[in-house]
């Protein structure tokens, strides 16, 4: 869902005329029929003044794309800015621009995750062109459209506020700036080059709407990375009841494709029993069978053990975006996805949210997101007077 677009000179008018924020903000009600917090809208009417200078002075063709507020599909999560149009060997691209108002930036000892003052204190964020690569991975996994034809993504993080830069830009971070340059206030002439490179003519093929339409699926390379990993992999192999279980849950998902009704699959079994060997393993092959498929759990614990095992490394790739918390689904589409693995099903919570405000039940919004919701229980492993599952 795109909140807004137009072209550039369209873009750059409403900035001139002061009116970028309202014309953001109607957009938004209308579409996301809600009213975005005031921090947001000065947020636009701050970052949208430097965007508007930077594509007046990188003489950026009047007919290029520009979109803010891309909420990006299978996820709650909104891309700041896209600027579109066709590189010099006119091929049709998208610069993905991640857009901080940070002032200063404090590195830390974690992978892709930086300090920085928001929300009233300071707090660890991701790191900025960790960010920006991780929603073009997204899309560029996942988006029929980019993968078919070969639309190039090229993303970036501005730091409009930000003066000093040797902790954003510190070799620590540069298997994410390599992917995604990160710019800062005094960045203004390099960034310029990054988007010229980029966008050489406009938009002349609706590259936004192609991209906001394209049909979800998984793309091959995912797929050929995540089978060859379980190929041979003994901790991964099933045994006994387990094959049983795994062959159960992928009739069933067959089931709800071919018939259209949904499906749900209650998985108990003990500590030991393997229940997530089977999550993993259904979540492979429906993959693998080019389904949208998403292994669930309320903690990040064994969401990121299972991200390691199958990426090799602690180190965030495009395998994170199969892994969600149990509180994702809360204004999710329904039947949006085809296959939720929820494992540790016992765990989940009424509310979601940090102050469980948010949504109305975990359970039922996760049998609504999905066309086929299966979920690994434990009967015995209620560990919170929270845990309802």
């Amino acid at each position: 869902m795109i909140i807004y677009t137009a072209t550039k000179s369209q873009f750059t008018s409403d900035v001139f005329a002061n009116q970028i924020e309202q014309r953001i903000m109607a957009a938004f009600e209308h579409r996301a029929n809600r009213k975005p917090p005031p921090a947001e809208i000065e947020s636009w009417r701050n970052s949208m003044q430097y965007m508007s200078n930077l594509l007046l002075a990188a003489q950026v063709p009047d007919d290029a794309g520009v979109a803010i507020e891309y909420g990006i599909p299978l996820t709650s999560k909104r891309i700041d800015f896209i600027l579109t149009g066709q590189n010099a060997n006119q091929q049709d691209t998208a610069v993905i621009v991640e857009l901080k108002q940070w002032s200063k930036v404090t590195k830390t000892h974690k992978d892709g995750v930086v300090s920085t003052f928001v929300g009233g204190g300071q707090r660890e964020q991701a790191h900025p062109s960790y960010q920006a690569w991780t929603y073009a991975a997204l899309i560029q996994d996942f988006n029929q459209t980019v993968q078919e034809e070969h639309i190039q993504l090229a993303p970036c993080a501005y730091l409009h506020n930000c003066v000093v830069d040797q902790d954003v830009k510190d070799a620590f971070y540069q298997p994410h700036t390599d992917k995604a340059p990160v710019f800062v206030r005094d960045d203004v002439e390099a960034l310029q080059a990054f988007i010229q490179n980029h966008i050489r003519t406009g938009d002349r093929n609706r590259l936004l709407y192609r991209i906001d339409g394209g049909k979800l699926k998984p793309s091959k390379s995912l797929i050929d990375h995540l089978s060859s990993l379980l190929q041979g992999n003994r901790e991964f192999q099933l045994i006994d009841d387990q094959k049983l279980v795994y062959e159960a849950g992928l009739d069933l998902a067959k089931k709800a494709q071919e018939k259209e009704r949904k499906q749900v699959l209650i998985v108990e079994g003990g500590p030991g029993t393997g229940k997530s060997v089977v999550a993993i393993n259904l979540l492979v092959e429906t993959t693998k069978r080019q389904w949208l498929s998403h292994y669930v759990s309320k903690n990040a614990a064994p969401r990121a053990v299972f991200e390691s095992k199958l990426t090799g490394t602690f180190k965030k790739t495009h395998i994170g975006n199969l892994f969600k918390g149990s509180g994702a689904y809360t204004e999710a589409p329904i039947n949006g996805m085809d296959v939720l693995i929820v494992d540790e099903a016992h765990r989940l919570n009424e509310k979601s949210g940090f102050y469980r405000n948010l949504g109305d039940n975990q359970i039922k919004e996760i049998i609504q997101s999905a066309k086929t919701a299966i979920f690994f229980i434990d009967e015995n492993q209620q560990v919170t007077i929270h845990d309802i599952g």
